[in-house]
């Protein structure tokens, strides 16, 4: 699977708002500020990109809205939209964008048919933050093991400090997910 950047990403955030109910750029942008800002922020121009990606897929329809003086366009979702949605829930995490993704799916995961399917996204989760996890461990290991000359001994300090947040990070992570079940 391709890494997605946050920009593909933030499409399937949208798929899953629209989900919800259809909603015009002006109410997807205010739905991002009451939720999804706290992991993601998006801009006016960046929904709006996104929404025109989105239509051009076919994932995405946009029509006038009913009495609407003032032109105002009106999203939803489609069929194709909500399977795309449903396929990028089950997508294994990876990349830099991982967090980021892992919360946007939390997120979303009710809109998911409680059950198999939600369980089944939760289990990619949580495989995806096992994985990366015992990446950073097996880092950690070499790092450990390798000497250190002394003239570097604070840069290393500090390096490895990084790398004992990425450690708990995912800890952390494998933690909470566990909590959702």
């Amino acid at each position: 699977m391709a890494e997605l950047d946050g920009e593909d990403q933030m499409q399937f955030v949208i798929l899953g708002l629209l989900m919800l109910t259809p909603m015009s750029l002006y109410d997807l942008h205010k739905q991002f500020a009451a939720g999804p800002s706290l992991f993601y922020s998006a801009s006016f121009g960046s929904i709006q990109r996104a929404l025109r990606q989105l239509v051009a897929q076919g994932l995405v329809t946009v029509a006038d809205a009913a009495g609407s003086a003032r032109g105002r366009k009106v999203h939803e979702v489609t069929a194709a939209g909500v399977e795309a949605w449903r396929a990028w829930m089950h997508e294994p995490l990876g990349g830099a964008n991982a967090e980021t993704a892992m919360l946007a799916k939390v997120f979303l995961l009710g809109l998911m048919p409680a059950g198999a399917e939600r369980v089944g996204a939760l289990a990619v989760l949580r495989r995806s933050a096992e994985a990366g996890l015992a990446g950073l461990r097996e880092v950690a290991r070499g790092l450990d093991e390798a000497p250190v000359p002394p003239e570097y001994a604070d840069v290393f300090r500090y390096q490895r400090a990084t790398l004992d947040y990425g450690l708990r990070s995912h800890e952390l992570a494998l933690t909470w997910l566990a909590e959702l079940d």
